[in-house]
């Protein structure tokens, strides 16, 4: 992972021993089958769902929470949701943790994530994004009105869209800044007036004993490991989902108000977890 928030040093990376790969073993074999097979059964589907629906997906996304729900049952993490996703035409916005977010905000409600260009070329995760309808993006200007013009197409299609506007993960105990120039293509006049922006909070619990931090993913810490650390805890812990209330964009200013607001409520939600006051 390249990440740009470097603000807490790291944890020393892990390396498996004795009864670390059993429980490896144990979580990581029908995770990765899970995966594997419903990756393999949304691509059979969507070869008859995409010339018949077009951009809306009506049966593929049912496959991808039944994998992130299924996710948390075999890593044994527990998963609970406060609040209700909402219902109108819009965009997500969520604090940014780690890799793990993926099943997490996957698991409740069908979302297409929001990301940078180049991870379509990473191999693995590229190839699972574009298989789930992420939504890829290029950081140039020359390209602002092709990437409004897909937004609008996407939200149109009923697709509620995905946004980490912290631009990075951090250590899953803090929010980082929200970037407000990510929420100025939710004011051109092709998205203003019909889109909804839900704030999303992620709120990561260590296993019992564990550094506070376990579940976080930043820095220059690399997947595999914190992969197998995650697999091999002898006794895991908890994500919690908590959904504030959507708020339309017409009734803010700019992009600053909007994107503070949002800021706001979702470092509010994370309550005490939250050590960047």
């Amino acid at each position: 992972m390249s990440a740009t928030w470097l603000g807490e040093h790291e944890p020393n990376e892990f390396h498996p021993s004795g009864m670390d790969y059993l429980r490896i073993i144990r979580r990581g074999l029908p995770l990765g089958l899970l995966v594997l097979c419903g990756l393999i059964l949304l691509l059979l589907i969507r070869v008859f769902e995409r010339p018949i629906f077009g951009r809306h997906r009506p049966l593929t996304p049912h496959i991808t929470q039944f994998v992130c729900r299924n996710a948390f049952r075999f890593l044994g993490i527990r998963f609970t949701t406060t609040g209700a996703p909402m219902r109108q035409k819009g965009a997500v916005v969520a604090n940014h943790a780690g890799w793990l977010d993926i099943f997490s905000l996957n698991a409740r409600k069908r979302v297409y994530f929001v990301s940078k260009s180049e991870v379509a070329a990473w191999p693995g995760i590229g190839w699972l994004a574009r298989a789930t309808g992420t939504v890829f993006i290029k950081r140039d200007r020359k390209d602002a009105q092709n990437q409004i013009e897909i937004f609008r197409t996407r939200l149109m299609a009923g697709h509620r869209l995905l946004f980490f506007p912290e631009g990075t993960s951090s250590d899953s105990q803090r929010v980082l800044p929200f970037k407000s120039t990510l929420f100025a293509a939710f004011f051109t006049p092709e998205l203003r007036d019909f889109m909804w922006v839900q704030p999303v909070t992620l709120r990561y619990f260590a296993p019992e004993g564990r550094d506070p931090r376990f579940y976080g993913w930043w820095g220059d810490m690399e997947f595999g490991p914190h992969l197998l650390q995650t697999l091999a805890a002898k006794r895991q812990g908890q994500v919690e989902l908590v959904y504030h209330t959507p708020v339309k964009v017409s009734d803010f200013a700019g992009r600053k108000e909007l994107a503070a607001y949002c800021e706001a409520a979702v470092r509010n939600g994370l309550g005490e977890l939250n050590v960047d006051r």
